[in-house]
């Protein structure tokens, strides 16, 4: 053992005094294997710190992951974007015998979703990523596709409630109190209201952004005050009646928290009515990004999409093969942007 970093499976056959085949039963849990072997095996594997290589052993069994993401069926540049990444790594991973597929669901429709995971077959797929509202019926749905042995990951919205494997995205609260830092120091005025704009208020990560946000401002700006949340589904609702309606009943507004991705008719709204307030919204699309170099937002709270669909991926693959994860690397960081510092177009 003294010529080798890393220990090998004829190492554990010979320490343990067993058989190659013994020791492939073992690492592949194939019956047939005494427990009194497999304890001694086991034992070996732990003392010589043997770790797996699961890539190789997939390859050499000729193991396929198939992935499926359920995301809102809109036009929305935020799900183009998370879209176009999974396209990008499921042809990043072809080589890798892992495959990714997107299907498209009406927006906010909970028994659509229910629908795509009780029709997912275990048989011919491995796991799940799916954008969903935090609804009895979605959860129950989750955890049937769970028990049926689908891997269920839940993306930017988390689903507690459920059995859900992991969730995949920022910290919604720590968003929520970071937009509230930001509009609370940028706002000149010692006092006003700020609005909130929600494209749901029954959506778990805006209701955990909202949480954030209503606690900073409370603690550290009593004096600005946070009004309830608009729904704003529909931008040519929003830019014509709501947010006219809004700045007529509240005059004194001094700042729009956006706590969901950038949408047209707010932008058209700042465009067209040169209001003076300050504007926090959320991700970094290409009609934010123009937004943000233009002065209509003053900063925008984002996360990493490209990250969000390979950590997907990857704790996918972990909970399919039952092996750990690297929590550090799946942590999805809260990432502000200014006009400033914008990174370059991709």
């Amino acid at each position: 053992m003294a010529s080798r970093d890393k220990p090998t499976v004829n190492d554990i056959a010979r320490h343990a005094g067993v058989s190659l085949a013994t020791v492939d039963r073992v690492l592949n849990a194939r019956p047939g294997v005494r427990k009194v072997t497999i304890d001694r095996v086991t034992k070996t594997i732990n003392e010589l710190g043997y770790i797996r290589d699961t890539a190789a052993a997939n390859l050499a069994r000729k193991r396929i992951y198939r992935f499926v993401f359920l995301l809102p069926g809109n036009d929305a540049e935020f799900i183009h974007s998370l879209e176009e990444q999974i396209l990008k790594q499921s042809d990043a991973l072809s080589n890798d015998r892992t495959f990714l597929d997107v299907k498209k669901l009406p927006v906010f429709d909970s028994q659509s979703i229910v629908g795509a995971l009780d029709n997912l077959d275990p048989t011919q797929l491995d796991g799940v990523a799916v954008i969903a509202p935090e609804t009895p019926s979605v959860r129950d749905a989750v955890d049937r596709a769970r028990a049926r042995g689908i891997a269920v990951v839940a993306l930017l919205s988390d689903l507690p409630s459920s059995q859900r494997d992991h969730f995949i995205g920022i910290d919604n609260t720590a968003a929520g109190r970071t937009a509230a830092q930001l509009m609370g120091r940028f706002i000149k005025e010692s006092s006003g209201r700020i609005l909130v704009l929600a494209n749901s208020r029954l959506a778990r990560d805006h209701i955990e952004r909202r949480h954030g946000f209503d606690g900073l401002m409370s603690d550290q700006y009593p004096a600005l005050d946070v009004l309830p949340s608009v729904e704003a589904k529909d931008d040519k609702e929003l830019r014509e009646h709501l947010l006219p309606n809004a700045f007529e009943t509240w005059p004194d507004i001094r700042g729009i928290y956006a706590s969901y991705a950038s949408s047209p008719g707010l932008i058209q709204f700042l465009e067209q009515q040169k209001t003076d307030v300050v504007v926090i919204a959320h991700e970094l699309t290409p009609l934010s990004r123009k937004a943000l170099q233009s002065g209509e937002f003053d900063a925008l709270i984002s996360q990493d999409l490209g990250h969000i669909v390979r950590s997907a991926v990857r704790l996918m693959r972990a909970r399919v093969d039952e092996v750990p994860y690297n929590a550090l690397q799946e942590r999805i960081r809260v990432e502000i942007f200014l006009k400033e510092n914008l990174p370059p177009p991709v």
